[in-house]
């Protein structure tokens, strides 16, 4: 797993150090738009699928971490579980990282690391409706939405809303 840096982060591998503060995550009304709240059990599901898609897809989770202070800010991956039809690039921001450019920083290295690695590949954010936080962050990476992109097995439309990146092309 590479570890990318950008003028303010660090992208690492996660650690254990980082599940307390992701699983707060998980359990509070701010994962409404990723999967819900959830415990901690769950919370560790998706920590750790994150990280071990790396040997299995050639991509996966990096923690976000603050260059000048260490502190651990959320995570920027790229994923594409089993249901999902293309790989994706996703956020979570712990509430103290939100609007200080965070998201686009560790989002846009990921989003290029991506289209260096894997130019084949397509890439997709699929995000709930009435994110609006997302949807911004989308829009400023260059993402444009893709009403026809095909969504996630078992997903409609008014659950998921498909944003396309541009190609490294």
């Amino acid at each position: 797993m590479p570890t990318l840096e950008t003028e303010r982060l660090v992208l690492r591998a996660p650690a254990q150090a980082d599940f307390p503060a992701f699983a707060a995550y998980c359990a509070s009304p701010r994962a409404t738009f990723s999967w819900g709240q959830i415990g901690a059990d769950r919370a560790w599901s998706e920590f750790a699928a994150a990280i071990g898609s790396w040997p299995l897809m050639g991509f996966g989770a990096w923690s976000i971490e603050d260059r000048a202070s260490g502190t651990y800010c959320g995570e920027v991956l790229l994923q594409q579980p089993a249901h999902f039809p293309e790989p994706e690039l996703g956020w979570t921001l712990m509430e103290e990282a939100e609007g200080k450019g965070i998201a686009f920083e560790a989002a846009t290295a990921a989003r290029d690391w991506f289209a260096a690695h894997h130019s084949d590949k397509s890439l997709v954010s699929y995000i709930t409706p009435g994110n609006t936080r997302s949807e911004a962050l989308a829009a400023r990476l260059g993402a444009a939405h893709d009403p026809d992109a095909p969504l996630p097995d078992g997903e409609t439309p008014a659950e998921t809303a498909v944003y396309r990146h541009r190609s490294a092309a």
